[in-house]
């Protein structure tokens, strides 16, 4: 017989414990990452809505593993302060703010960000309609300040609610990256309706400008998409 989720959930919360995780959910970023490889690269990297700060410490322990630590920049973004990680500079800030994209891009010396991260999700209410739309204009806005910060082929990864509306936030991420998967980890619970969105090869539309002031993205980038 397999093991519950409960079984899982508690499989994953010993493990964080033993290997020094602050949350269970830093075996997500790391599955994500066996499945994908987004690692394989990157040495400037973002985590928006970071604290507690599981995924900001996997990003320190891998990147600065794979490569002179000195060359390695990480930015961990959350409204929340939390306690400092070796390797990761911390910014107190609003994802929907021009000025925390800024601050971010002086820290990278101007230059962009080869991988985004947001696990961010709101207080859950139970009413499944109202946590699939805030988590969906959490998304946007993370969406919003990644066109802001991440390089030409760059990668996206976002925490999404399955959904009846779940179609719409493909297309509106089609439009930028030129793979768009749904990753479901292992680790994640099988009653959660999470999942992860795994964004590759950023490539924005032609003339399409970054704007803060208006976080939905505009229709007049024509697109069409299939859900697969």
């Amino acid at each position: 017989m397999g093991r519950s989720s409960k079984d899982k959930r508690d499989i994953y919360y010993r493990l964080a414990k033993e290997e020094g995780w602050r949350a269970r959910s830093a075996f997500k970023l790391l599955q994500i990452n066996e499945e994908f490889g987004i690692f394989k690269g990157v040495t400037k990297a973002v985590d928006l809505c970071a604290a507690p700060g599981s995924w900001s410490q996997v990003l320190s322990r891998k990147l600065r593993g794979n490569a002179e630590a000195g060359h390695v920049k990480i930015v961990a973004v959350d409204l929340q302060a939390m306690a400092p990680l070796a390797g990761v500079t911390q910014i107190q800030g609003d994802i929907t703010k021009v000025s925390t994209a800024q601050e971010i891009i002086s820290y990278f010396q101007g230059e962009s960000a080869d991988l985004v991260v947001c696990d961010g999700a709101p207080d859950v209410t139970g009413l499944h309609d109202l946590d699939e739309y805030v988590q969906a204009q959490l998304l946007l806005a993370a969406l919003n300040i990644t066109t802001h910060l991440l390089k030409e082929g760059g990668t996206f990864v976002a925490k999404i609610f399955r959904g009846k509306d779940v179609t719409l936030l493909y297309s509106q991420l089609k439009l930028f990256f030129k793979t768009v998967t749904v990753a479901k980890p292992r680790s994640s619970r099988n009653s959660s309706i999470e999942a992860f969105a795994v964004c590759e090869g950023y490539h924005p539309p032609k003339g399409y400008v970054p704007n803060m002031m208006n976080p939905l993205l505009d229709m007049q980038y024509g697109f069409t998409f299939s859900l697969k």
